[in-house]
């Protein structure tokens, strides 16, 4: 089967006009700035650098080389963004792995929209054009929000504005930076969902979430029987042994201890300890007479 055909490059002579130091553009208000910031222009790859505020940090090598393949046979389809720094010098703001094909490619140039941009606007375009991708993992998209908040000063009200998400959603993956590092490692690499973090984020305790973690794979549970585990934990029914995980308790109740109370009370009393230390001891009764027997008894 014959090859297709590539692409017509585009921007050729606005890339030749980029060259030519006379026409160096540094600002919107230069002489065509116009003819090239906001349109396609092929440049050569060694003139772009990476960009520093770039959330991605996982690439897929072989996912890499098919794309590469693709690019061979058909060219860039999309072109990258970057912003122009200096003479001949620009910066990605978004197409990391477009660019890095690219490179395994072996091209020389690359189409890419010309933008010219400060270090904020570069960091607020770069994070909120990767949050609206869809191959981002959720821990990736969680340090996006982060930083948004962290180095732009951005509520989430705002962040919600800006990248058209409902501020829950945003909630929910900042979050997920509230598990072990080991369980956010697990959710990078796909052992385990979002939808399973999002459960273990209920428990406190670093230890715990990963013993739960390590069950999850283990026993292969669904979200759902997460749920229930992580549920059965916060309640401590350590009683019933329906917690299959590591506690951090500081005594148990034996038999013998148990039966102390059921023959002062008169009654099967319920004793519960919770992971804390914490616990609780259940006296029922089942009229207003065993009430007061139970009340003398306290009483003496």
């Amino acid at each position: 089967m014959a090859k297709a055909v590539k692409k017509q490059a585009l921007g050729r002579g606005l890339s030749a006009l980029l060259k030519d130091p006379a026409n160096d553009i540094k600002s919107i208000e230069d002489t065509n700035a116009d003819k090239v910031v906001g349109n396609i222009i092929e440049l050569e790859l060694d003139f772009i650098k990476v960009n520093p505020f770039q959330p991605r940090t996982n690439f897929n090598e072989e996912t890499l080389k098919e794309l590469a393949t693709s690019i061979k046979e058909l060219g860039v389809i999309q072109p990258i963004t970057v912003r122009k720094i200096d003479f001949n010098k620009y910066e990605l703001i978004s197409g990391e792995r477009r660019l890095r094909a690219s490179k395994l490619a072996g091209l020389q140039t690359i189409p890419a929209y010309i933008r010219i941009a400060n270090d904020n606007e570069s960091l607020v375009m770069a994070l909120v054009e990767n949050i609206q991708r869809h191959d981002l993992d959720p821990i990736e998209i969680a340090m996006s929000y982060q930083r948004l908040i962290d180095e732009i000063q951005l509520t989430q009200e705002q962040m919600s504005d800006r990248v058209g998400k409902k501020r829950s959603t945003i909630t929910n993956y900042l979050r997920l930076l509230r598990l072990d590092p080991i369980i956010q490692s697990g959710i990078r690499d796909g052992f385990i969902s979002m939808g399973h973090g999002r459960a273990i984020i209920n428990i406190e305790d670093h230890e715990v979430q990963t013993d739960i973690y390590h069950k999850i794979i283990k026993e292969n549970l669904s979200v759902r029987e997460t749920e229930a585990l992580v549920k059965a934990y916060q309640e401590g029914l350590l009683n019933t042994g329906s917690v299959p995980v590591k506690k951090k308790i500081t005594y148990t109740i034996s038999d013998s201890q148990r039966k102390i109370f059921t023959e002062f009370f008169g009654a099967k009393v319920d004793v519960k300890i919770a992971a804390n230390g914490k616990g609780a001891i259940n006296v029922p009764f089942h009229s207003a007479e065993d009430l007061e027997r139970i009340i003398k008894l306290l009483n003496k």
